[in-house]
């Protein structure tokens, strides 16, 4: 998949400060809230004796000069999950929300049955995994839920995984702003920094999580060291803050249209004699309001589970994990639904979105289970229909909700920590397997994190009923140089469309997510200029460049250690936001670490 790095360039560009018109004052960006005095660092790669981050993809593809550090292995650090658990395997790839990876235990085998049951007081959850006689086959037609329109034609659906206003709230592939598009082309496309959040102080020798950032109309909302903070979106001006008693371990990609969406975090901050307290906390948040609408747990008896993987779909909050999951309504916090505790499957997660899919796994641990893709109601959990996927596929990822798509690392083959060999086009009314598409690891760059994070997957996005994938960097025209494309694959057929969007030289472009019918792309720039974000016209593929990020040195040094691959991106209304997905102790007197980064058009 990867080749090592070419030679730097024989001239390297000056190193002359951000350069005009973006000159800040002594000592950093300029922003509201200075930093440290020092470089720019790179924000994303813990100290040994961190959290366990996933490694940041290695070879060649992050802009001349400069590389990010390699993270220690993962496998040599404290991680968050459940207490005493070992890997079962290293994780797939690196995508959102890139926190320290849970790996799944062996559950307590119970007998009993199937289905959900519904629930109006504290969730009581008993994770249960019995052997089970495992029916291989397609789709199964349930009953239509009451209250939920299910008449949408997928192939003719806005596409992705979040829709609406929730597009901009979330972190990664799939979502629309509305059927025509609403991101602009600004007057002037260059951009300046708008502003700078400084990295959180940690202890030394330790790092954080800081998963999780939304955008809205008034707001971007960020992640911190145990809390969640509220920026004004152009002058980066301290909004609120809202206080947690532990880490943020995982975020909702979504946001409802009233800016609410839900985390999971720890009880306790993480210490040395206890590095972690279990990601046992779910929790709504008001980003408007810049508050916590109310805090739950999950207990599989008297103990609380800890939760992998939190989403947003409609009123609902989903959550789950390998011991157990739950649902509440995120107005009130009144727990809706949860998994049967008797049964012989378990809900790994859920994935949100303008529909609510819930990834279940049947069968004995050890044994060739089945996981069945479930679209199911939010408020009810019924089921609305279903799609088994063959045995043997043991873990798998949301990329769109509706039209319904999953991605999956079939029989372990995409060979490259990607979690993706294949995509399945499934439809959500019926249960149906529409198509399946190969996407051999070697040849494309989309990356999801299955093992337990449902739907975190990353450049790569869902419209127009195509799925839209860039392709593995390649040498390009120029010395040193480096390129790529996205291409498009009709969801009906599998096949491919013929549409290319080139990068262009020393270029390589990653789809982030819809907007109407257009896909919105990043562009990592190559070593002597910016990033760009670029609108790509979903008939045509014609390109039109929305902003293009200063080319001076000490920008790039900071724009190319956050990448769409272990970053969080998100674009709106002219800005850009580039975030981190964890915080560590800077190892040097003179680094100078960041959280986030803002970008404007002039």
């Amino acid at each position: 998949m990867s080749q090592p790095p070419p030679p730097p360039p024989p001239n390297e560009p000056p190193k002359d400060g951000f350069g005009a018109p973006q000159d800040p004052p002594p000592g950093g960006f300029g922003a509201p809230q200075d930093p440290p005095p020092g470089g720019f660092g790179a924000p994303q790669a813990p100290p040994p004796g961190g959290f366990g981050a996933p490694q940041p993809p290695q070879g060649p593809g992050y802009g001349y000069p400069q590389t990010p550090p390699p993270p220690p292995s993962p496998q040599s650090q404290p991680g968050y999950g459940y207490p005493g658990q070992q890997p079962a395997q290293p994780p797939y790839g690196y995508g959102y929300p890139q926190q320290p990876p849970t790996y799944p235990m062996q559950p307590q085998a119970h007998p009993g049955g199937g289905g959900r049951k519904m629930s109006s007081q504290a969730v009581i959850i008993v994770a249960a995994v019995v052997a089970v006689a495992l029916i291989i086959g397609g789709g199964v037609l349930y009953a239509t839920s009451s209250g939920k329109d299910d008449s949408k034609n997928n192939s003719s659906g806005t596409g992705g995984a979040t829709g609406g206003k929730e597009d901009k709230g979330g972190t990664g592939g799939g979502g629309t702003t509305g059927s025509n598009g609403e991101e602009k082309v600004p007057a002037d496309t260059s951009s300046k920094v708008l502003f700078q959040v400084p990295a959180p102080s940690v202890a030394a020798g330790s790092s954080v999580t800081t998963v999780g950032s939304w955008l809205t109309d008034k707001v971007y909302a960020k992640s911190g060291n145990a809390e969640v903070d509220g920026y004004d979106p152009d002058s980066g001006a301290k909004l609120w803050t809202i206080k947690l008693p532990g880490p943020v371990c995982t975020a909702s990609r979504h946001a409802t249209d009233s800016d609410r969406t839900a985390i999971v975090y720890e009880p306790a901050m993480p210490t040395k004699a206890q590095p972690s307290h279990g990601c046992s906390e779910v929790a709504a948040l008001d980003l408007g309001a810049g508050k916590e609408l109310w805090s739950k747990s999950v207990k599989s008896g008297d103990q609380k589970i800890s939760l992998d993987n939190v989403t947003v779909s409609g009123n609902t909050v989903a959550t789950g994990s390998t011991s157990g999951g739950a649902a509440f309504d995120i107005s009130t916090g009144k727990a809706l639904w949860s998994p049967k505790p008797t049964d012989s499957c378990y809900d790994a997660g859920y994935a949100g979105g303008d529909k609510l899919v819930a990834v279940r796994k049947c069968g004995a641990y050890g044994s060739a289970r089945q996981l069945h893709i479930q679209t199911i109601d939010p408020k009810s959990g019924k089921v609305i229909s279903e799609y088994k996927m063959s045995p043997g596929i043991e873990y798998a990822s949301v990329v769109s909700t509706d039209p319904l798509v999953v991605a999956a690392d079939v029989g372990d083959t995409a060979g490259d920590g990607s979690g993706i060999s294949d995509f399945f086009s499934i439809d959500n009314r019926t249960g149906q397997l529409r198509t399946r598409i190969s996407a051999p690891g070697k040849t494309y760059a989309a990356k999801c994190d299955g093992i337990s994070k449902t739907e975190a997957c990353t450049m790569l996005a869902v419209g127009n009923d195509k799925l839209y994938i860039p392709t593995e960097e390649h040498d390009g025209s120029g010395q040193y140089s480096q390129t790529n494309e996205i291409v498009a694959f009709d969801l009906g057929t599998g096949k491919q469309t013929g549409q290319r969007a080139n990068a262009g030289d020393g270029y390589t472009i990653s789809p982030l997510r819809m907007d109407g019918t257009n896909i919105l792309a990043y562009k990592r720039p190559p070593y002597d200029k910016g990033g760009q974000i670029v609108s790509i016209d979903g008939t045509t593929f014609k390109e039109t460049k929305l902003l293009e990020n200063p080319a001076t040195q000490s920008v790039r040094d900071a724009e190319t250690s956050m990448l769409p691959d272990y970053a969080e991106i998100l674009y709106g209304d002219g800005r850009l936001y580039m975030s981190a997905v964890y915080a560590h102790k800077p190892t040097g007197t003179d680094e100078k670490e960041y959280l986030a980064i803002a970008f404007g058009a002039h």
